[in-house]
């Protein structure tokens, strides 16, 4: 799922987002790639030679033979040798990481996906919700030549080294941010926890040099707080593996503060990791399936609750057109039960689950292995699920920070306790 965020706020050790369509879904352990390419490097006329051998999975039984692929691409690499202009410039290990995503892009699933080793480390920090940095989010508005420090996590080094929200980054060491995408400061940002970075930023007409060490940081997955009517609010932004437990903390928090209902915001929130989202609706459900996966072969697995923390307070969960795959899990089964009111828009439709295999040099293969089920054995592949109460999000150029969505989701929960 492509979102048009290009000023969306990044941690500071984000890898570009860009580079893959986004966070989607994530299960399970690994148990082996169904198609296994290998390089093989060779010299042939004076030139570098990149072949490939692919075996295993259908491929092999196709109507194409590997001697006719082996062929074709030496006749491509010979065409490049000898006739392309900026031969010089080509990087051989480029030409074969390309091969191998071009082939998995060649399925024409769009959540199946070929990661390099950047791509890939990007990626487990991404899904891991930790990574090595200072604990700042950094924005960058289209045309603008500074950083903008979104947000600086309490306690840590980037709240220690006295960053602020506002401040406007222009330097990072001896790098100027002037000129430099997004992505560029990030790693700059970023390192190995312990290595000392020094940020040079501007606030309030004053020039300011700060030094902070890095330190492995946890991002903040849930926000919340208690609203009017002892209504408490609930903000999940992804499903990483550090989210089960800020959910927790969270209901337990909002509880101990006399909540009487709730509302659960998953608007924007791609999804995530499967066990995960699972473990938090187990916090919420009454007995029975949360959701059912089955395979190409027709096995079904069903994942359950025990409805020992059945949630029966007032709840409204918000949802939009980008909550998508685990948000839809949740939503769709908050939703099957009755326990709640799903207010918004109708959500993306993403009802299938992805798989991520390691292939043992740091590259890594996404490849969706299943369709999912709501507890009604409702697919919502292409659906997505439709809200209760539907209210389309309109911006107020009065008041930027209103919010008619989640007006209407106190409303339905404040009506629920009367």
């Amino acid at each position: 799922m492509e979102q048009n965020e290009y000023n969306r706020p990044k941690e500071e050790t984000s890898l570009p987002e860009k580079r893959k369509s986004d966070r989607r879904f994530l299960k399970g352990a690994v148990i082996g790639a169904a198609v296994v390419l290998i390089a093989v490097l060779c010299v042939c006329g004076g030139g570098t030679l990149i072949r490939h051998l692919i075996t295993g999975g259908s491929y092999a039984s196709g109507s194409v033979s590997e001697s006719d692929v082996n062929e074709k691409l030496d006749v491509i690499n010979a065409l490049i040798d000898r006739y392309y202009l900026y031969e010089d410039e080509i990087d051989a290990d480029a030409l074969v990481e390309g091969i191998y995503s071009g082939y998995t892009s060649a399925v024409g699933d769009p959540y199946t996906e070929y990661y390099d080793q950047e791509e890939a480390q990007a990626l487990l920090e991404n899904t891991n919700g930790e990574f090595s940095g200072i604990g700042a989010t950094l924005t960058q508005m289209s045309g603008d030549t500074g950083v903008t420090i979104a947000n600086v996590y309490k306690d840590s080094p980037a709240d220690k080294a006295g960053l602020k929200t506002g401040d406007i980054l222009y330097q990072v060491d001896d790098h100027e941010v002037a000129g430099e995408d997004l992505e560029t400061v990030v790693s700059w940002v970023k390192g190995e926890a312990g290595t000392e970075v020094t940020l040079h930023v501007r606030r309030g007409g004053e020039e300011l040099a700060m030094t902070a060490v890095r330190d492995t940081i946890e991002v903040q997955t849930v926000e919340y707080e208690m609203k009017e009517d002892n209504i408490g609010y609930l903000s999940v932004s992804e499903f990483d593996k550090v989210t089960y437990d800020q959910f927790s903390e969270a209901l337990y928090s909002l509880e101990e503060q006399g909540m009487e209902g709730l509302v659960i915001d998953l608007r924007n929130n791609p999804g995530g990791n499967l066990d995960i989202v699972v473990g938090m609706l187990r916090l919420l459900l009454p007995e029975g399936t949360i959701v059912s996966i089955r395979d190409k072969n027709g096995n079904t697995e069903e994942l359950t609750c025990d409805g020992e923390h059945e949630f029966t307070k007032p709840l409204a969960v918000l949802v939009n057109q980008y909550s998508a795959s685990a948000s839809e899990i949740f939503s769709g089964a908050v939703q099957d039960y009755g326990i709640g009111q799903i207010v918004g828009v109708t959500t993306y439709g993403k009802g299938v689950v992805q798989q991520l295999t390691d292939l043992g040099d740091g590259t890594y293969l996404k490849l969706t292995i299943a369709e999912y089920y709501t507890p009604s054995g409702r697919s919502i592949n292409g659906v997505g699920v439709e809200p209760d109460v539907e209210v389309e999000y309109e911006y107020d150029e009065n008041d930027p920070e209103a919010d008619n969505q989640l007006d209407r989701a106190m409303e339905v929960v404040r009506s629920e306790m009367e």
